[in-house]
């Protein structure tokens, strides 16, 4: 199995036909582009260089990442910037939450970089959040995609008292490569934020990345230690390299092994399962807040089959 290394003398792989990504285009892309702009606000989609912002912004949405755009940690995998954070600003919530009323989307996703020079890790930013979108947008629904808080108990439940329909919280990659992928994050830690959240009576969900160097058992191996702490929801996708700066790509994953993976987690007991290359942790998480909604779209398919045969 090949290691991880940030050697730049690492020979990248050429990206095959299935990455292909369409360009942000269209009047509805550009409205969502003045919003964010005129309100100053920061979305993942932009900082983490994701493949579907042209999709999803022509859609009428997108993922909001509060508390700034400079994150704490140093990830191998992530495009935003790592370094000292701006001070909180006490007014993004609710700037949050005019943009959301703004943009008229039934389904919002929320996330951050991580804030660990707070004490609160930034969770009453987030609590605030929730609740200004929650008030300004009473029938929008909404995913919250949380960092770990450094395992604090009262900070992850602070933001599971806010109520919103979905928290997510990545494991990223497999146990064996979380400290060269996450740094300062751990495994088990992820899986205990999953677990208390689920105690606390939340929908769940978590993402991996592939192509990084893990087996396909590792990979299994994780999608099981996720159902062992009742996650609802799993995305798998591929890993994209930012820049040269960070991780390589090991290998790109054909899309038969990510369909495979996708039988694997329903089988497994997951209530959805989004698996596809270029799958990312918010798409189409409209469909993720929905219980049974996955589920019963993966029973269906497996009726139709056995009526064909």
């Amino acid at each position: 199995m090949s290691c991880i290394t940030q050697d730049q003398s690492v020979e990248k792989i050429k990206k095959p036909s299935w990455l292909r990504v369409k360009l942000p285009i269209g009047e509805s892309y550009r409205h969502v582009r003045g919003l964010v702009d005129n309100h100053k606000l920061h979305t993942i989609c932009e900082s983490g260089n994701c493949p579907n912002m042209g999709e999803c912004w022509g859609a009428g949405t997108a993922t909001f990442m509060i508390l700034g755009n400079t994150c704490t940690r140093s990830c191998g995998f992530c495009a935003v910037a790592t370094g000292r954070p701006d001070p909180v600003d006490w007014d993004e919530p609710q700037r949050v939450a005019e943009a959301i009323h703004l943009m008229k989307v039934k389904h919002a996703v929320i996330t951050s970089v991580d804030r660990d020079e707070i004490p609160d890790g930034g969770s009453i930013i987030w609590y605030n959040t929730i609740k200004a979108v929650k008030t300004l947008n009473p029938e929008t629904t909404l995913e919250t995609l949380i960092p770990d808080f450094k395992g604090e108990t009262e900070n992850i439940l602070r933001v599971a008292e806010a109520a919103p329909e979905v928290i997510s919280h990545n494991i990223e990659t497999v146990e064996r490569l979380t400290r060269q992928v996450r740094i300062q994050a751990k495994y088990w830690r992820s899986m205990e934020v999953l677990r208390t959240l689920k105690q606390a009576g939340i929908r769940t969900k978590s993402g991996i990345m592939l192509g990084l160097g893990e087996s396909m058992d590792e990979v299994k191996q994780t999608m099981e230690d996720l159902r062992n702490v009742n996650v609802d929801v799993i995305t798998i996708g591929q890993y994209l390299q930012p820049t040269s700066r960070h991780l390589p790509v090991d290998r790109f994953v054909h899309p038969d092994e990510f369909a495979m993976l996708r039988e694997f987690g329903y089988e497994l007991g997951f209530d959805y399962v989004e698996s596809g290359p270029l799958v990312r942790s918010s798409y189409h998480s409209e469909n993720h807040v929905i219980a049974g909604y996955g589920r019963n779209a993966w029973m269906q398919e497996k009726t139709a089959e056995v009526a064909q045969a």
